[in-house]
């Protein structure tokens, strides 16, 4: 089973009074613009993040039709609604359900390293997209761990700049979130800072 891990300070999930889960336009797979009145979208090397869900209480048998919400700092490591200079933006959000083969692909960009805290991605599993209104109906919160070997290779290449600096003043080791082990939350990944990445993770919940 995944760990359980913090939703984080930026969650955007109706923790606070932000909560982009109620926004017309969350449900969508391409992640990398802003939707409603702003359009913006953000830049960075391309990512694709497949997610398979499982269920660890019956012999890992496919989740379909449970919602998975992502959401992860932009290239400059500033997290959409919240970091100053993008609170009016929505980008690097987006909830999906998973489909037969309790499989869901994002399209987005790599995010970057900020001070103090490993690469990663943000996720809450939901029961069903009609109950994913508001964290009070989450059935899973947990974090992605992004590979090294990806950071190393995408933060060398411009708009990343600050993240060879971060990343090198923090590892799995000593990270608050990932310190007490990260196998089962790192992905595979595969592909290229030219052709853009793609990671993957089988995920597993007591459903």
């Amino acid at each position: 089973m995944i760990p359980t891990e913090t939703n984080g300070p930026y969650p955007a999930d109706g923790t606070t009074s932000l909560n982009a889960l109620a926004l017309s336009g969350i449900v969508r797979s391409d992640i990398r613009a802003s939707f409603g009145s702003s359009t913006t979208v953000a830049t960075g090397v391309p990512l694709t993040v497949t997610l398979n869900l499982v269920n660890t209480n019956g012999s890992c048998a496919s989740l379909a039709g449970y919602a998975i919400y992502i959401w992860h700092c932009d290239q400059a490591g500033r997290y959409s609604l919240y970091s100053s200079g993008v609170t009016s933006e929505n980008y690097l959000r987006g909830i999906q359900a998973t489909d037969s083969n309790g499989q869901l692909t994002f399209t987005t960009i790599f995010p970057a390293c900020y001070a103090g805290r490993w690469p990663h991605i943000h996720l809450e599993v939901y029961p069903s997209l009609a109950t994913a209104t508001s964290v009070s109906q989450v059935v899973k919160t947990s974090q992605i761990a992004m590979p090294e070997v990806a950071c190393d290779a995408v933060y060398a290449t411009s708009g990343y700049s600050a993240s060879v600096t971060n990343l090198s003043q923090i590892s799995l080791a000593s990270d608050n979130v990932f310190s007490d082990g990260a196998t089962l939350e790192t992905p595979t990944v595969t592909g290229s800072v030219s052709a853009g990445y793609a990671i993957a993770l089988t995920m597993g919940i007591a459903a």
